[in-house]
């Protein structure tokens, strides 16, 4: 398993920006000995001219790293009723994750209509020789395992597949670890960690469609209470995952980038995590 460091772990609260300068991102990833950046649109996307794309490839590329997943707009990570969107015009998207060096592609489905759309994606995707990837995400056909399940073998792609994420199947109420990982793993093309401690009085609110409205405290990743990472680990490995593991938190509020990405790479490290 390669650890993989989401420039997410710099975002604002509104996801739209990051809170330090991406090159200095770049350079405390390979400084901790990450092998890759996973990037979204808040340091680059759809909406970034192709000069700047490149300009940022070529920093990621000299540091000695690559690009391990693209989200090329602000509304899949938003998961808002736009999230969908890029599916039925993936071209702008493929075209960031071509001038990035990357090979994956986060999407977003939110109903039964878009299935016919994430095909068709798929295949323009599979003629550029990318792929398109799906986190398991709350108030999306892909909130439980079974959801999960049904939608991938629904799109029926070779190259679309998932972004295994504990966090959000435990805030569902789902089992995240063995059992899981193997009826997931013919799909499995990313793992996204985060964490998350739920409390019924928590300070952080979040919809979902099967259990309605869950409360939480965002947590790092290494504090107990939330997802049980050793198990994780011990899962991946259980089934030769030999793919990314992206650090995923949100950190802006628990402290800052340097700090959150050294705890965090220590700490996977210490379960066997990262090469």
């Amino acid at each position: 398993m390669k650890l993989s460091l989401s420039v997410r772990i710099a975002e604002a609260p509104c996801k739209t920006r990051l809170n330090v300068p991406f090159r200095d991102l770049v350079h405390l990833a390979a400084e901790l000995g990450y092998r890759a950046i996973c990037m979204r649109a808040s340091a680059g996307g759809v909406g970034t001219p192709l000069r700047e794309l490149e300009r940022l490839r070529v920093d990621i590329e000299q540091a000695g790293l690559r690009v391990s997943m693209v989200t090329a707009d602000f509304d899949v990570p938003l998961n808002n009723e736009r999230g969908p969107a890029s599916l039925r015009n993936i071209g702008p998207s493929l075209d960031v994750a071509e001038a990035l060096g990357a090979n994956l592609v986060r999407v977003c489905l939110k109903s039964a209509d878009d299935l016919p759309a994430a095909q068709r994606a798929a295949d323009a995707a599979a003629r550029r020789g990318i792929r398109l990837a799906h986190q398991c995400h709350t108030t999306t056909l892909f909130e439980t395992v079974d959801g999960c399940l049904h939608a991938l073998r629904h799109i029926d792609r070779e190259n679309f597949g998932l972004i295994y994420e504990p966090a959000n199947l435990m805030l569902c109420g789902q089992p995240y670890t063995l059992e899981t990982l193997r009826r997931l793993q013919p799909y499995l093309m990313n793992v996204y960690v985060q964490n998350h401690r739920l409390d019924e009085a928590g300070p952080v609110a979040l919809e979902t469609w099967c259990r309605g409205i869950q409360r939480f405290h965002h947590i790092p990743i290494w504090e107990a209470g939330g997802v049980d990472f050793p198990a994780v680990v011990a899962a991946l490995r259980d089934i030769g995952y030999d793919g990314y593991v992206t650090v995923h938190q949100a950190y802006a509020e628990l402290m800052g980038p340097r700090e959150a990405a050294t705890e965090t790479a220590r700490y996977l490290r210490s379960l066997g995590c990262g090469e």
